[in-house]
C-alpha cells in the first residue's frame, strides 16, 4: 500500500456524453499521488473504446453487464492498493484542488475515515446539491443543504455523519475493518449503509467545503420509479443493518410513521414504486437480519452516531420538491 495514494474511482452505465468533462478536470488535480479508473458497466454507447483513444492514461475495467454503483466500486477497491480510494460520479466536474482539499480533510485526524465534498449542481453552480450525509431518527439519509444557496460564505470543515460518494474520500483501512459496499443495495443509500457501518465502528466524517464537485445529478440512473423503489428498499435495509438497539425500538414509531408516509404520498400521485421497494426489501429480510447480527456484533460500545431531529412532512417535501425543480433546470 502506498501511503498518501489515492485511487480514484468512476463507475460508468452509458455515459460517455459525461466522460470527457469528468475525467478531464479528475486528470489535471493539484494532489500529486493519484490514479484514475475507469469501471464500466457494460455499457453499449461507445464509452470504452472513447476513453482509451482520448484519456490513454486512466486505467479501464470492464464488466460485462451492469454490477450496480456499489459493485463497480467494489470490483475497483479489490484490485487497487492506494491508501485511500476516491468515488466520483461519471456526470461530475471536480474542482482542480478537490482531491487535495479531501486529503487535508483525510489527514487531520486518523479517526477521519471519510471526507465528504461540497456537491453543486452543475447548472446551478450557487446551489448545493449535498454538503455530507445526514441520517435522522426515523431512519432517512438525505443530503445536508440540498438546495441550498451556497453563497460563498465563509465555511470551515465540520463532522457530518458520512459522505455522499458522488464524490467521496475513503481511507483503506476503514474499509479494511467495517466492508466494502453492499452490493446487494445496487444503487442509493450504498453510502448510508456504509456510513453507518463506519460510524459504528468508531470511524468519522468530515466534511470539507472546499473540496467541490459540480455534479449533473442522476444523469445515469435517472428519475423515476426504478430508482424510487431501489430507494424504498435500501432504506429499509439500511435501517434494518445498522440501526442499533435499543434505539431502533425506541424511535420505531417515528420510523414507520414517516414509511407509510412516504408509501401515501407516492401512492397519491398514482406511483406504485414505493410499495414495490419495501415488498423487495422484505425478500431479502432474512439475509439482512444475519448482517445485522454480524454488524451488531463487531458494534464499538462508545461509537457516536449522531442522528439528526427528523423534519416535518411539509420541510421534506418542499425538500423533495425543490429538488425536482433544480433536476428539471437541467
Amino acid at each position: 500500500m502506498t501511503e498518501g495514494y489515492v485511487s480514484v474511482i468512476v463507475v460508468n452505465w452509458n455515459g460517455k456524453e459525461y466522460l470527457g468533462p469528468c475525467l478531464s478536470s479528475l486528470l489535471t488535480q493539484t494532489y500529486p499521488s493519484y490514479e484514475v479508473i475507469l469501471v464500466d458497466n457494460g455499457s453499449t454507447d461507445g464509452s470504452i473504446a472513447y476513453v482509451q483513444e482520448r484519456f490513454p492514461q486512466v486505467k479501464v475495467i470492464a464488466n460485462g453487464t451492469n454490477i450496480g454503483f456499489a459493485g463497480g466500486n467494489n470490483v475497483a477497491i479489490k484490485v487497487t492498493s492506494g491508501e485511500y480510494v476516491a468515488t466520483v460520479n461519471n456526470d461530475t466536474v471536480a474542482h482542480p484542488r478537490w482531491l487535495d482539499e479531501l486529503m487535508r480533510g483525510a489527514q487531520s485526524e486518523p479517526s477521519v475515515g471519510m471526507v465528504a465534498s461540497k456537491i453543486l449542481f452543475h447548472h446551478r453552480r450557487d446551489v448545493i446539491d449535498s454538503a455530507g450525509i445526514a441520517v435522522d431518527k426515523a431512519g432517512i439519509g438525505w443530503n445536508l443543504r440540498h438546495g441550498e444557496r451556497d453563497n460563498g460564505q465563509s465555511e470551515e470543515p465540520a463532522e457530518v455523519f458520512g459522505a455522499c460518494a458522488a464524490a467521496a474520500l475513503y481511507r483503506r483501512a476503514m474499509l479494511n475493518e467495517v466492508g466494502l459496499f453492499d452490493e446487494d443495495f445496487f444503487a442509493y443509500y450504498e453510502d448510508v449503509d456504509l456510513a453507518w457501518r463506519a460510524r459504528l465502528r468508531g470511524w468519522r466524517c468530515l466534511y470539507n467545503p472546499r473540496a467541490i464537485v459540480y455534479h449533473v445529478h442522476s444523469a445515469t440512473g435517472g428519475e423515476g420509479p426504478s430508482k424510487n423503489r431501489l430507494l424504498g428498499r435500501n432504506k429499509v435495509w439500511t435501517i434494518v443493518k445498522n440501526y442499533p438497539s435499543p434505539h431502533v425500538l425506541l424511535f420505531l414509531p417515528l420510523i414507520l410513521l414517516y414509511d407509510w408516509a412516504a408509501i401515501w404520498y407516492t401512492l397519491s400521485r398514482g406511483d406504485v414504486s414505493a410499495v414495490e421497494g419495501r415488498l423487495a426489501a422484505l425478500r431479502l429480510l432474512p439475509k439482512m437480519l444475519r448482517k445485522r447480527t454480524e454488524i451488531q456484533k463487531k458494534r464499538i460500545p462508545w461509537a457516536v452516531f449522531p442522528l439528526s431531529t427528523p423534519p416535518s412532512p411539509l420541510v421534506a417535501l418542499s425538500r423533495h420538491r425543490r429538488s425536482q425543480v433544480f433536476r428539471r433546470a437541467h
